[in-house]
């Protein structure tokens, strides 16, 4: 036990007689001081006391698409942490190919009686998809938030990358390394992360190169938000001249890169590339990648939060809560050709 205390003690930053106060249930320790050494114990794999665990406050349903992009896993992470901190019990649902679709998972999650959903880039972001759905799951008294793609005409809370500012962001950092003809990989037309980013696109173009929309058809190619779909688009691109591609997730990109070096390209010294999502492990790449990072934590907590102001009968006003994205500049960037 004394051994315990000094370990539970080290990793907390306390002293071992705070640690004492705490796991007795002692009065006189600060908030945040008693949370740091719930923390510890959780670090250290030791079990709470029993009179220190949080009952929980009932489950949450968190649906996602597939888990082969990491940005997915990253969203799941970093919502289903806080909701854990928040005293309630995340249960993931996770979409796949063939197997049960977002309404389906939807229905299990009601059946099982979850307080609330989490929705990270569903069928909202769909411009296609009846949004009825949301409407009928909020009449059975469901609260749910969604994150990436804003649906004007579902009532609820939204949080979304600013998709627009960071096709600029990536633009922009091109056009200022000297690339001149400059392409855009993005996935399919109807969903409104990919409208928004082709609108940052254009105008970012408009403003840096001076290129009219009418200009830009060709530097535009849909595919899938795949390594798969990144190499398609940008073979396409490399062989409408392009120099630069930005990239509509890191998956794409990493195809972007495969594509170049298919073709005998060097990058950056040939063709520059820039992804979208600052995902997991992105920085170890060969080469490291530039890309727009998405605000991940902030926009998980801003879910989380949104989604417990409802249960608590004080929801937030429905409507989209932009995030601004970072760009993060590594080595997959680089002076563009001289003239």
């Amino acid at each position: 036990m004394t051994a315990r205390l000094v370990d539970i003690a080290a990793q907390a930053g306390v002293s071992e007689a705070t640690v004492s106060r705490v796991l007795n249930g002692k009065p006189g320790v600060a908030v945040t001081t008693r949370e740091a050494v719930l923390a510890a114990l959780d670090v250290l794999g030791y079990e709470r006391p029993v009179r220190l665990r949080r009952r929980s406050e009932g489950l949450v349903g968190l649906i996602t698409p597939e888990l082969d992009n990491p940005i997915f896993p990253a969203f799941a992470q970093t919502i289903a942490q806080d909701l854990t901190r928040q005293g309630y019990t995340p249960v993931l649902a996770t979409q796949t190919p063939g197997g049960s679709t977002e309404d389906e998972l939807t229905e299990m999650l009601v059946e099982r009686g979850v307080s609330g959903i989490v929705y990270v880039s569903g069928l909202h972001a769909d411009t296609t998809a009846d949004t009825g759905r949301y409407e009928a799951l909020r009449a059975k008294g469901v609260p749910f938030v969604l994150v990436n793609g804003y649906a004007p005409a579902v009532t609820a809370p939204f949080v979304s990358t600013d998709d627009r500012a960071a096709a600029r962001l990536a633009v922009s950092h091109l056009a200022a390394l000297g690339h001149t003809r400059i392409g855009l990989a993005v996935g399919p037309r109807r969903f409104v992360p990919v409208i928004r980013k082709i609108e940052g696109f254009q105008s970012a173009l408009r403003e840096r190169l001076g290129l009219a929309e009418a200009d830009t058809a060709d530097l535009v190619q849909h595919s899938l938000f795949t390594l798969e779909g990144g190499q398609a688009a940008a073979a396409t691109l490399l062989a409408r001249g392009c120099t630069g591609i930005v990239c509509a997730s890191d998956m794409m990109a990493l195809g972007a890169i495969r594509a170049a070096r298919d073709l005998g390209l060097r990058v950056p010294d040939d063709v520059s590339v820039v992804g979208f999502d600052d995902s997991p492990l992105i920085a170890f790449t060969d080469p490291p990648l530039t890309t727009v990072r998405q605000p991940v934590h902030s926009m998980g907590q801003a879910a989380v939060r949104a989604l417990l102001e409802d249960l608590a009968g004080t929801p937030a006003p429905p409507g989209e809560f932009l995030f601004q994205p970072e760009l993060v500049v590594r080595g997959s960037t680089g002076a563009g050709p001289r003239s």
